[in-house]
Parts: C-alpha cells; structure tokens; sequence
C-alpha cells in the first residue's frame, strides 16, 4: 500500500522540500525534465528581503542573443521554500547595447497567464539588470514620478534577485513590457490605432516606418500591420513633422490637433527633470495614435542613463535645458502655447518632483541588503572600464548621494530658471 503512494520519485521530492524549509541554502545535484522544485543555493548571498527568481534554461543554454527563445521553467522563492510551482516560458536576451554588457537583461514570455507580485495577468514580463546605474533606482525612481503625476499608464515594476542556471546573477528589477492589453496600454486593437517606440539607427525591428526628416518608428501595435496601415502612419507622422518645422504658417492653437498637450507635459518634465540620455526624441519613446485623434506620449520607459548618469558631459551637469533642445522636442517647445503650458505645469507639480528626492531614502531601504550581494557578485562601483560605468565610488553609499545631490541641483535650478522658459 505504501509502494502505491509514494513512488520513489515521489519520495525524492518529498525530501527535497523538506529539505528547502529546514534549510536557507538549498541545492539539488540531479536535473529532472519535469521538477516539482528548482534548485537554488543561496549560501553565498544570502536572503535580503526580497523575492528570489530562479530560471533554468533547457540543457543550461546561454542566452547568445535577443532572437533566439529558450525553452525554461521557472519558480519563485521565499526566504526559506518556493513560493511558486515551476512554471514553463521562453527566456531571450532583450536590451540594445546593455544585452552586451556582463549582467544583461532577459525577456520572459510564460506559457500561460501568471499573476506576479499582486501585477495583473500576462505571458509577457521583463528582468531589467540596471547594471550601469550603480544606485539601481532610476528605473523604479521614474515609475514612482510617473505615477504620481498621472500617467494614464505606468509599467509596473518589483525588485528581485536572480539565480540563472544555478548562478546567482544579481539585483534585477521584474517590470511588465509595454504592449497593448486592457491592463497595460488600453488602446483599440485594430489598424487605425498605433502603439509606437521611437527608434534610432543603432537598432530597430519591423515594422516601422521611416519618416521624410529620417525619423524611425517601430509599430508595436497592430502585429503584422498591412500596408494601407503603414502608409497612414507615415503620412500622419510626416505631416506632423511638417507642422512643427513651418509652425509659422499655422496659429500656435493649431498644435492642440496634434498632441495631446497633458499627456507632454508629463512625458517632457519627467525627461527634462532627469535629463534622461534617451528621452531627447532620440530613442525609447512611446507614444499611441489613433486616426483622427491627437497623438498621445507615453508610457515612460528606460531611465538608467538619467538623474546625472550620463555619458555626455552636459546630461551629468544638474544645470541647462536639455529636453527641449532636440530634435521634434525642439520644435514643439517653440510652440507658444506649449511653452507657457510647460512653465504652469512646474509650479503646479515642483512639489511632486520634489517628493521624489525626499523619498530616495525609502527605496534605497528596499534594496539595501540584496545590494550587498549585487555587489559581491559584481564588484564594479570603482571600476569605469565599461562604457556604461561612468562614475567611480567608494561605496554604495556614495554612489546613492551624488545622484541625491545632483538631483537637488537639479530641482533648485529649474525652481530658479523656470520663470524665464
């Protein structure tokens, strides 16, 4: 009777679990195809905190590129147990030039719907490495200001660490991506409706779209646009560029039918405020479309080159405009009407921006431990070998209050400038 119940497999995990709640360090020689439990040792780094994901790849591949998706499974740990069953997904590679840094960021697509971390629903989710931004806040940093200042969509974000392979990999932040669903960009699915990233020359997938003044858009939404889909785009999006580079010919009012102007002013202070390296037009920046409408920007993404991380000299200086002197930002700031609308919504929201700063303390907390194992892992706060590691410090601490102090630089300036924008 007892044979019947328990098989000898049976038996093995069994002891496995139990296993992984006697003890905090947990590890499993064997590989199963089908496990109940993956193995995690965690005797080097230490519980900090936070949730734990461990992904193991089929026959442990390396990510080699962002095309190529690994069969994985999946499972999330607690302090001491798994606080998940093993889930199936694919795992590539994601990211433009930080896919070919050490520690690099991962797309996960989950065979079925998961819930993660009280986040809605989808098969679609992103690990973000952060590993040029020595604080690893500026990602969240930016979410917290979008919010508060009421985006009609934020990605949603939780800090992790991750075991790949049987490797511990670091401090990772778990975000959903930006696609069209009812929880994440809430936009009509069909082929007059547009979400759009703009791209740069380095990268950019089909389809997109290449505009007369050499302006590439990638179409994230609809998939498979047909071509009277991608020629409406394109002549909207000419035009458009048109308007602004004649804006003399039209009255300054007439920009009010091509942007929706709150949903800029958000999208141009949370960029300008950070003086985020992208968010000069230049790349990672969204925006949704529909026939008829106003174009409409956000969501906000990708802040790790902000908040004085900069590779250009004039992004690390807290002082100056950066935002509004480039590209199509350039000539929408030109705009009157636009203009006096971006110095209102300054002093209708410094406080908010202020907030910001006097909060860095509280998500610092959050990640405190598990910051000690990143950096165990990856001893970088002197090095600047890698082009993405611009500043040199002593420690976490200092690297955490040169971008406290450049962000009250900032804040002080534009608190003293904004009367003469």
């Amino acid at each position: 009777m007892f044979s019947a119940l328990f098989t000898i497999n049976t038996l093995k995990r069994l002891v496995a679990f139990l296993c992984c709640i006697v003890f905090s360090a947990c590890y499993w020689a064997e590989t199963e195809d089908n496990p109940d439990y993956l193995p995690m040792d965690d005797s080097v780094y230490p519980y900090a905190g936070l949730p734990r994901i461990v992904i193991e790849t089929e026959d442990f591949a390396g990510l080699r590129d962002r095309e190529t998706e690994f069969p994985s499974k999946l499972q999330i740990y607690g302090e001491k147990s798994p606080q998940s069953e093993v889930l199936e997904l694919t795992v590539r590679g994601r990211g433009n030039s930080s896919f070919k840094m050490p520690k690099y960021g991962m797309k996960l697509e989950f065979k079925d719907k998961v819930e993660l971390f009280g986040m809605p629903k989808s098969r679609d989710w992103a690990l973000i490495a952060n590993y040029g931004d020595k604080t690893h806040l500026r990602n969240y940093m930016m979410t917290r200001l979008s919010e508060w200042l009421g985006a009609k969509y934020t990605p949603r974000m939780q800090f992790v660490e991750l075991y790949l392979n049987r490797k511990y990999m670091g401090l990772y932040l778990l975000s959903e991506t930006i696609k069209v669903a009812k929880n994440r960009v809430h936009i009509e699915e069909n082929d007059t409706t547009f979400l759009v990233e703009k791209e740069d020359v380095k990268k950019y997938d089909p389809p997109y779209v290449i505009t007369d003044h050499k302006n590439i858009y990638h179409i994230r939404s609809p998939k498979d646009p047909p071509d009277e889909s991608l020629e409406l785009l394109q002549n909207h999006l000419n035009n458009f560029e048109h308007f602004l580079m004649n804006r003399y010919l039209y009255e300054d009012e007439d920009i009010l039918n091509w942007i929706d102007l709150e949903d800029y002013l958000l999208y141009y202070w949370v960029q300008e405020y950070s003086k985020n390296e992208d968010g000069n037009y230049a790349r990672s920046v969204f925006f949704t479309w529909t026939k008829g409408e106003p174009i409409h920007f956000g969501p906000l993404w990708d802040f790790d080159l902000a908040f004085g991380n900069a590779s250009r000299t004039e992004n690390q200086n807290p002082e100056d405009w950066y935002i509004s002197e480039y590209r199509l930002n350039y000539y929408i700031v030109k705009n009157h009407v636009v203009d006096s609308a971006i110095a209102v919504y300054w002093n209708e929201h410094r406080e908010t921006f202020r907030e910001l700063i006097d909060s860095i303390p509280v998500y610092r907390s959050i990640i405190e431990r598990a910051v000690n194992n990143e950096y165990r892992r990856w001893p970088i706060l002197s090095n600047t070998e890698n082009w993405a590691l611009k500043d040199s410090y002593d420690s976490y601490d200092e690297a955490v209050e040169t971008m406290t102090s450049w962000m009250r630089k900032r804040y002080e300036w534009i608190d003293s400038e904004i009367g003469r924008h």
